[in-house]
């Protein structure tokens, strides 16, 4: 029986804010998607099903599943699904060459309810400098949650990122369906238990070294929360 891995790390100790990380081997000619706190990976596996000739890498910080896996991308003759050791919040720019990713992912963060723990949560300014690096001119940062609070407060910041990074959509909109083919089993789970889904999906819009304004915006996000999936 496999053994059972822990559901919640804390990513600002110190073992994991040091921990050494090496770059991921890339081929360079294949388009490379990446998923922020993959899990098990069931997302990029469907992915990778729906359409192998991409590289699909898992960045998730308990290296237990990052070996789990690895040996299930094994089993399945999967070589193009690939889980690698990172902390979100330093290591995305070690891990990664510049503008050398093509879509990011990022499905159902852990919300920290908490107030206490909300410094706990990924998506920051500092992420997205992180992700405008790695991300190539025109690239995609998709964005699920079934936690409004934690959408709207992903929406406002991605927002405020412009022109580093823009709405797919138009302003302040979310988008009202899954477009990529592929569900994570949190994403199946909501779906059976009839939950909504909140979705972005922004592009990578300046050259690789700019950094984001993060201005406040000129317009209040009016009726943001009349638009779902």
């Amino acid at each position: 029986m496999p053994r059972r891995i822990r559901q919640h790390v804390n990513a600002l100790s110190l073992g994991h804010l040091r921990a050494a990380v090496e770059p991921v081997p890339l081929p360079p000619d294949l388009p490379v998607e990446i998923e922020l706190g993959c899990a098990d990976a069931a997302f990029l596996f469907e992915r990778c099903e729906g359409d192998p000739n991409r590289v699909y890498v898992g960045v998730e910080i308990r290296r237990e599943m990052v070996d789990r896996v690895n040996r299930r991308a094994a089993e399945r003759r999967m070589p193009q699904v690939v889980a690698v050791y990172g902390n979100l919040l330093v290591d995305l720019g070690g891990l990664f060459p510049p503008a050398s990713v093509t879509l990011c992912h990022i499905n159902f963060p852990d919300p920290f309810f908490k107030k206490s723990q909300h410094k706990r949560r990924f998506l920051t300014p500092g992420l997205l400098d992180s992700l405008a690096g790695i991300l190539r001119p025109g690239g995609m940062l998709s964005f699920q949650s079934d936690v409004f609070e934690v959408a709207l407060e992903a929406l406002d910041l991605l927002e405020r990122s412009a022109p580093l990074f823009m709405n797919d959509e138009v302003p302040w909109r979310f988008v009202r369906r899954n477009l990529f083919g592929a569900r994570s089993r949190r994403e199946r789970g909501c779906e059976a238990r009839g939950l909504r889904i909140w979705r972005l999906r922004f592009r990578r819009a300046l050259a690789p070294g700019s950094r984001a304004a993060f201005n406040a915006p000129a317009t209040p996000p009016a009726r943001a929360g009349e638009c779902g999936p």
